[in-house]
């Protein structure tokens, strides 16, 4: 391998190739500490063309290429897990080509950061609303490669509704330049679909034409506490018909969640004096006065209470207050994570009708392997995106626990199928679900991915055993 090795410093640099283990452990392992891989090194090209040259590389050598964005995935998708690959790290990629303000479009390289692609929209006058917990460490090249959604999904919709165009390398080492900013091109296949959401698998995304839209205007924040989640959905349509397009959050977390989030932040405070099984955290946009928008969401929070759904509400009265209210929800995650034996994680979906039903049944198939287990679900309820998190029960030793996790996810899946929903609604299958998507996907719909991977993958080097597995293809 010293031959692939020095051709690969001569693409990037040699400061660009790491080698050691020291180097190559936190591109080896996962966010969540879950899994552990192995490779030959990582690479860190500066543009598309350096990307390209690398893949070509690749292929003389038969050797996989795993792309990696911020690694912040959860399902072990932006590991290598065999000697003869290498980690292709995007952040080096990380260049603004151009924000035009009067088409409402951004063009950005993969290796850019979330957030800070939000505050350069910002900046130009226009938003971003592409909103994620991981939005400080994340990288667009990533949340386009696993369609990732987030908490305003409700208005703006996934990643694959933000997205114009692309700039990808494909298997073969060639360049495809599809940065085109229109938003109607009917000429032929829409090629892009292919890598949104493909984890890697087809070809690494470099560059991408971005949605931008006007900032949403005032808004207000607010928590409500109810007793069941057939009071979530049924508030939902209340919330809607009210406001319409401008409601743009609506978050759910069960009582083990909330609880989780306010022990880890240690300065977190109840947002509720009422203790209910659930809550939501609520956001409202809208470009008339404040005092006027604040009438209206006290209005629908009377008639919330008036129709029996609410037990409990509280606006935030200033910025602060609403940041402090966000701090609570968008560290559930970690919480849920730091409880000793980490969480049993599923990100699922389902109608959004379904989800009591969901939940109640998934919760019990859970305890019939897990006795003493406890459910932290939180999420976007106005999609119907469920984390359904498993916290151990004090009395159970951790091995017992973390035994039972494939067995868990398996019960839980088959809950969800159910209910015909989805059991990757915005993580990806990565390598942990591979296994389980196959099961559960119709045998025409795997035959059509299998048949997509080959035509465009045909020597399997593109992040192998990640979405199909390796006896799929």
């Amino acid at each position: 391998m010293s031959d692939f090795l020095t051709s690969l410093a001569a693409i990037v640099g040699a400061p660009y190739v790491l080698t050691s283990p020291e180097a190559t452990l936190p591109f080896f392992r996962d966010y969540g500490g879950r899994f552990q891989g192995r490779g030959l090194a990582v690479a860190k090209p500066a543009s598309t063309e350096e990307v390209a040259a690398i893949v070509r590389l690749c292929n003389a050598f038969q050797i996989a290429v795993v792309p990696q964005g911020g690694n912040t995935g959860l399902v072990g998708g932006s590991v290598p897990y065999q000697d003869n690959a290498i980690v292709l790290s995007l952040s080096r990629l990380n260049k603004f080509r151009s924000i035009d303000a009067d088409n409402f479009t951004m063009t950005v390289e993969a290796g850019c950061i979330l957030e800070q692609i939000q505050q350069a929209a910002r900046d130009a006058g226009r938003y971003f609303p592409l909103a994620l917990g991981a939005q400080g460490s994340c990288q667009i090249g990533g949340n386009i490669a696993t369609n990732a959604g987030g908490i305003l999904t409700i208005r703006y919709g996934n990643c694959r509704d933000l997205v114009l165009g692309l700039e990808v390398v494909l298997p073969s080492g060639e360049i495809w330049n599809g940065l085109r900013s229109l938003r109607k091109d009917n000429t032929g296949y829409n090629l892009k679909h292919l890598f949104i959401g493909s984890e890697g698998t087809l070809g690494i995304v470099t560059a991408a034409v971005l949605k931008l839209f006007p900032d949403p205007g005032l808004r207000e924040t607010f928590f409500v506490a109810t007793e069941s989640l057939e009071n979530v959905v049924a508030f939902l349509p209340v919330l809607r018909d009210a406001f319409g397009e401008n409601l743009l959050a609506y978050e759910v977390l069960s009582r083990c969640a909330l609880d989780c989030a306010l022990e880890y932040n240690k300065s977190g405070i109840e947002p509720l004096a009422t203790r209910t099984d659930w809550t939501l955290l609520i956001e409202i946009c809208g470009s008339s006065e404040s005092g006027a928008l604040r009438q209206q969401v006290e209005d629908v929070l009377a008639l919330g209470f008036e129709k029996e759904l609410l037990s409990d509400a509280t606006i935030a009265q200033n910025e602060e207050q609403a940041r402090q209210f966000w701090t609570i929800r968008e560290s559930v995650s970690d919480a849920v994570q730091a409880r000793p034996g980490r969480s049993i994680k599923h990100d699922i979906a389902v109608p959004i009708a379904a989800m009591p039903g969901f939940v109640r049944d998934a919760v019990a198939a859970a305890r019939l392997i897990l006795p003493n287990v406890e459910a932290a679900i939180f999420g976007h309820a106005g999609d119907g995106n469920l984390h359904f998190d498993l916290v151990k029960g004090e009395a159970m030793p951790v091995e017992e626990y973390l035994s039972q996790w494939k067995q868990v996810n398996h019960a839980v899946h088959d809950v969800v199928q159910n209910y015909n929903g989805s059991i990757a609604a915005e993580h990806g299958i990565g390598f942990s679900k591979v296994g389980e998507m196959a099961q559960r996907k119709s045998p025409v719909e795997m035959e059509l991915m299998r048949k997509i991977k080959a035509a465009l993958d045909p020597d399997h080097l593109m992040n192998p055993g990640k979405v199909l597995q390796r006896t799929d293809i």
